[in-house]
């Protein structure tokens, strides 16, 4: 049985048959200490000796040959260490004509030339197995002796896997003179050299981890980025001067801000100052790679000097917020937000390209800005029509703690090679200051690094030092590289350290005293980089000097002109959102209705599939009652109507994306706007074949995420408000897994950081016995979010008000999120579907739908029954069974932005009768506490008799609902008959 290697996986040691006796398979974590290569299963000094030596040099003859000629662990295992066989072979041979006799004579051992006897020629091809597996061992754990901690308070623990000993090699050989066929930039050298130059590579202030990675070429490349570098060479003179001049402006304006606003919070960039070089190390590099646009997140720590010295922000705006100003207020709205969560957005020349860079605004819960920026991203592509995503990249700064404690990190990378989110790779920074608030590593992971969670997707780790500048720009212009070439994350773990406490006015000694007593003796990086030029002769202590103190006096100037700064205009309305306005106090229903003719068009389309697309019968069937619906013009369900709004704006020139977990089928079997083939498997939107020059629909299958899915669309529909974005809930409670982002950027967004969002969340809700987990899309949360017109809740019972409210997203001159409550029972049922007239010329959204029902004079009705959703169905069937023409139904189909003025007009109609609002929900739930007060304000200014709205619906409860079906119909009956009653 041939041997196997578990690459990656933690195993004990397991057995199988080896031509020479029993080898244990190898995992490569780094834990277990092995290297996921074949071994033997006794002392790793003997492998490569005694009796397997003649073997293994027999082996790695016949790979040399033809490389099928062993077995498969085998060919991994001499392919990890030698790239080129051919070239090995003619090496170890010797000159042509000695391998010509040679194998004149039959023979087939590797034999270097100038060596006279088959047994010297297999000792030296034994001696370059052991050289290269001893290579292999620093690619594999070399990272673990790097010298990384500018403070030097992590003690690098040896790995006897890097000792030369452990091969079988002595003292005695280190000069002996070794095959490596090119490796490392050498290809003979003493086992001396050898280890001198991977001690050089892997173990100085870079450490590289790239052996995880399954893709050859992706670590052929690392290998040779790193490998075959000088590592002694140094920058030139005016790269070092570069240097010094970011990392002096990062240190000075920190210095200033502190000595000008002592005791403030800013959130300083100190100890990390290296940051500012690595950023402009890869927006150089990347425009000389082709970006034209960097997009970018991070959290508070370096964040103002990240606007001011990098983004390019006006150091007087900067310092016009820490003296109090909000801008000028003829242009800037909402509330505003603290200095250190705010964006902005710039352009930067870098030789003859404009580069442009935009900041995402951040709050307070640090990682979850990632999935937004991913989302910026992915519609800046679209945009640009940048189809091979090299023009528009993300840059990600986390902190350590966070990088590994927030699962949104983790949710954001699965992001990263899927079909539907696919931006071509994140440049991630990882700030890492060896510390969360107070918290020590030890602490606060589990991983030997913070970074190690970006094993998952495969991408490559760079660990630097950050006290070395030099490397740490070589290392970001290598993220960037390979981040052009391969189109993957990758991610620079820039150890570093935190000057001050979590601010500027915290003490970080009450916890970690050792570390601050070590902080408050060492020199910052740029004094050290300072220093170590000075003493080469780059430059001299003057010109440094000079350097900061020509960078003061700007500050200083900047200072003095911030006390009479007003921004020129707010940028919100810019770019891709140029012709857009802040929302009118009108009923804003915009031209929703679409010519009776598209909606046909599109409904042909909708139900036509390519004559060789083998369907399944099912959704045949469901195609053709679609059809005869719609060739009726009546029956239009609430799936049938979503396609008709999706399919007439795609139609009109309107790109609409959908994405949520099952959307293209639907969580309940009801959309199918991606058929798949019964024999092929493969995929037709019909909705994409409508017309010619028709928008896209793009339809998606999420990951199993809320939260970073949820951010992606939000951050999509930043970017480009010309697309309709929608996001589905599996089911609406499931939506609270994405609460942060409803609650920091889609409900206040707006507000805070003038940033529109057109952004749709679908949320299936409706109490039908489900059980507390699929009953309620917690109405309550949003409608509490509720306020300075910054959403729109809508709770809708008929498919053509779906139909324009999907449409009103895109025609009007304003974007504002939208949350639908969408049925789930009702998804078919005859009482929801509309008529094709209702959504052509003439028509227009319904925020709240009166009683259709003949009924008594107004006079003689007794009761008002407001409600909203699914429960209006229950009530009309109810009043119909009793036969009561006293009882009006009337259907509140947005709650948000109430309609006040819709339902004043409503109510004045029945001055006697007394007013209900009934919910399926538990009174402490759903919208009853929202539209209390609401309906009282209508009441008041009514000439009514009622004054006040009573409620009818299940009791207070600690759970949405109850998981027995029984007791479930009981409270519904209940909750119906008490809405109803005399």
């Amino acid at each position: 049985m041939p041997a196997r290697e578990f690459a990656g996986a933690e195993l004990g040691p397991t057995r199988t048959a080896g031509p020479r006796g029993p080898f244990r398979v190898a995992g490569t974590t780094l834990r277990d200490g092995r290297l996921g290569i074949l071994m033997p299963d006794f002392d790793q000094t003997t492998f490569l000796s005694g009796a397997n030596a003649g073997f293994i040099a027999e082996l790695y003859a016949r790979y040399l040959d033809d490389p099928r000629a062993v077995d498969e662990s085998w060919r991994r295992f001499f392919g990890d260490l030698a790239d080129d066989p051919a070239a090995v072979r003619a090496e170890t041979e010797g000159p042509a004509w000695a391998r010509s006799a040679r194998r004149a004579n039959g023979a087939s051992a590797p034999m270097p030339a100038a060596v006279a006897s088959p047994e010297a020629a297999r000792q030296a091809a034994l001696d370059s197995i052991r050289a290269l597996n001893l290579i292999r061992a620093y690619r594999v754990r070399g990272h673990l002796e790097a010298d990384l901690d500018p403070l030097g308070l992590e003690q690098r623990r040896r790995q006897p896997e890097l000792d030369y000993r452990d091969y079988g090699f002595t003292e005695a050989d280190l000069d002996r003179e070794i095959f490596i066929n090119n490796l490392l930039g050498l290809e003979r050298a003493t086992l001396r050299r050898i280890v001198a130059r991977l001690r050089e590579i892997y173990c100085g202030h870079i450490g590289v981890e790239y052996m995880h990675i399954q893709v050859q070429a992706e670590r052929l490349w690392i290998q040779q980025k790193f490998e075959t570098r000088d590592v002694r060479a140094a920058p030139s003179r005016a790269v070092q001067k570069e240097i010094l001049k970011v990392l002096s402006e990062a240190e000075v304006f920190e210095k200033f801000l502190e000595r000008r606003y002592p005791g403030t919070k800013r959130f300083g960039i100190e100890g990390a100052e290296s940051l500012m070089p690595a950023l402009e190390a890869i927006l150089r590099r990347g425009a000389d790679l082709g970006v034209a646009e960097f997009v970018i997140g991070m959290p508070h720590r370096g964040r103002l000097n990240v606007l001011g010295n990098f983004m390019g922000k006006p150091f007087a705006a900067i310092v016009s917020e820490f003296q109090g100003a909000h801008g000028d207020a003829d242009h800037v709205q909402g509330s505003g937000d603290v200095k250190y969560h705010l964006g902005t957005s710039g352009d930067r020349d870098i030789g003859d390209r404009n580069i442009h860079l935009s900041l995402a605004a951040n709050p307070s819960h640090l990682e979850a800005v990632n999935p937004v920026v991913l989302g910026k991203v992915r519609a800046k592509q679209r945009q640009r029509g940048d189809r091979e995503r090299q023009e528009v990249v993300g840059i990600l700064m986390h902190g350590d703690a966070a990088f590994a404690g927030q699962g949104v990190v983790a949710e954001s990378l699965e992001l990263s090679d899927l079909r539907g989110y696919r931006t071509g790779g994140t440049v991630h920074i990882i700030v890492n200051n060896q510390i969360g608030f107070t918290t020590s590593p030890a602490f606060a992971r589990s991983s030997p690094y913070p970074s190690d969670v970006a094993k998952g997707v495969q991408a490559p780790i760079f660990h630097i030092n950050g006290d070395d500048p030099e490397a740490v720009v070589e290392v970001a212009r290598a993220a960037i590289e390979y981040r052009q070439r391969f189109n993957k994350d990758v991610v620079v773990d820039l150890f570093c350290y935190r000057r001050h406490g979590h601010n500027e006015s915290d003490e970080p000694g009450f916890t970690q005293p050792v570390m601050y007593q070590k902080i408050a003796h060492h020199p910052s990086t740029p004094q050290l980089y300072a220093k170590k030029l000075v003493a080469a002769g780059v430059l001299t202590d003057a010109e440094a000097t000079a350097l900061s103190s020509g960078f003061h006096a700007k500050l200083e100037a900047e200072y003095e002109a911030a006390r009479s700064y007003r921004p020129n205009k707010a940028d919100w309305l810019e770019g891709a959102w140029a012709g857009f306005e802040p929302a009118p106090d009108d009923d804003r229903r915009g031209d929703t209705a679409a010519p009776l003719e598209l909606l046909r068009e599109v409904g042909r389309g909708l139900v036509t599939v390519p004559e060789d697309f083998h369907l399944h019968r099912r959704i045949a069937r469901q195609l053709d009652a679609k059809r005869e619906a719609l060739e009726a013009g009546e029956g239009i369900d609430w799936a049938t109507a979503e396609a008709l709004a999706i399919g007439t704006l795609c139609a009109e020139g309107t790109h609409v994306r959908m994405s949520g977990q099952d959307s293209g089928r639907g969580t309940f079997s009801h959309r199918h706007a991606c058929l798949v083939d019964q024999e092929t498997e493969q995929h037709y939107v019909p909705l994409n074949h409508i017309r010619q020059g028709q928008a896209p629909f793009d339809i998606v299958d999420s990951p199993l995420s809320e939260m970073a899915v949820l951010g992606f669309e939000y951050g999509y529909s930043l970017a480009d408000p010309k697309t309709l974005v929608i996001w589905e809930a599996q089911f609406g409670d499931f939506a609270n897994g994405a609460q942060v982002i409803i609650d920091q950027f889609l409900s206040s967004g707006e507000a805070k950081w003038l940033r529109m969002s057109g952004l749709v969340l679908l949320l299936p809700h409706g109490y039908e016995g489900q059980g507390p987990e699929h009953s309620s899309a917690r109405i309550e949360r949003y409608l509490q979010l509720c306020a300075d017109d910054n959403l729109q809740v809508c709770n809708l019972t008929t498919a053509a008000n779906y139909f324009h409210a999907l449409r009103r997203q895109i025609r009007r001159s304003f974007r504002k999120p939208m949350v639908i409550v969408t049925p789930k029972s009702l998804l078919r049922a005859p009482e929801i579907a509309s008529r094709l007239d209702e959504m052509g010329p003439g028509t227009s959204f319904h925020r709240v739908i009166a009683d259709p029902a003949p009924l008594a004079a107004d006079d003689h009705i007794r009761r008002i029954v407001l409600c909203s959703g699914k429960v209006y169905f229950d009530l009309a069937k109810a009043r119909a069974e009793r036969g009561d023409d006293k009882v009006a139904l009337v259907r509140v189909e947005q709650l948000y932005p109430f309609p006040f003025e819709t339902l004043g007009k409503i109510l004045r109609r029945c001055r006697n009768a007394e007013i209900v609002w009934c919910q399926e929900e538990p009174q402490n739930m759903g919208a009853w506490t929202f539209v209390d007060r609401r309906i009282e304000r209508v009441l008041a200014g009514l000439d009514v008799a009622a004054k006040r709205p009573s409620f009818a619906g299940r009791a207070e409860a600690a759970s949405p609902a109850t998981g027995v079906f029984k007791r479930h119909q009981s409270e519904q009956a209940q909750l119906v008959a008490d809405a109803l009653a005399a």
